[in-house]
Formats: C-alpha cells, structure tokens, sequence
C-alpha cells in the first residue's frame, strides 16, 4: 500500500494532537460548513473536496481521542457520513448540524 498523502500536512505531522478538543472540533465544524454550503449551490467539486477534508481531520481527532470524546467523535463522523454517503437515516437537519459545530467553535475562541 502507498503512504497516506494528507492536505492538511502540518496537523498530520503532530500539530493536531496538540490542539484541544474544541479546536479540532470547531475545525471540523468549517469543512462541515464548507460541505453544507457547497452542497446547497449545487458545487460538486467543492463538495467533493470539503468532503475529504472533514473526513481527513475527523480521523485525525480519533487517532488522539480517548474515551467519552472518542465516542463522541465516531458518532459525529457516522452521522457526517449518513448524510452525505447514505439516506440521512439520522434524519440529520443541516441546520442543526451546523449549529452543534458553531458550539465548539465558540468555545475554542475563549
């Protein structure tokens, strides 16, 4: 197998497991964003893009996730996948969505 390329190379090398919960969360929560706002004017490619990134930066908060935010974190990406991949069996509302990434986001400005 080929090494894994990342886009965001300076979180992969160490950076992002340096960062708090709330910070990896609320950056999570911009490629989420990103997503909604490119799935909704109908950009594929940007959709497509933000995409990978949300997924990229979601794994890298589980590879340093321990316990309850491990957990919290799986489920946050099961539902991100459900949406986007799937029939939103979660019947997940993206304004919602959106408003529970706007709360870390808040939180890691303070």
């Amino acid at each position: 197998m080929g090494e894994i390329v990342y886009q965001h190379q300076s979180l992969a090398g160490g950076r992002w497991a340096e960062m708090s919960f709330c910070d990896q969360m609320g950056n999570i929560g911009s490629e989420v964003s990103r997503s909604l706002k490119a799935q909704s004017l109908g950009k594929e490619k940007r959709l497509q893009g933000a995409i990978a990134r949300a997924l990229e930066l979601f794994d890298l908060t589980i590879a340093c996730s321990r316990g309850a935010r491990l957990k919290e974190v799986c489920r946050a990406r099961e539902e991100f996948c459900d949406y986007f991949f799937n029939d939103n069996s979660f019947h997940t509302d993206p304004v919602k969505l959106q408003r529970y990434y706007d709360g870390f986001a808040i939180l890691a400005r303070r």
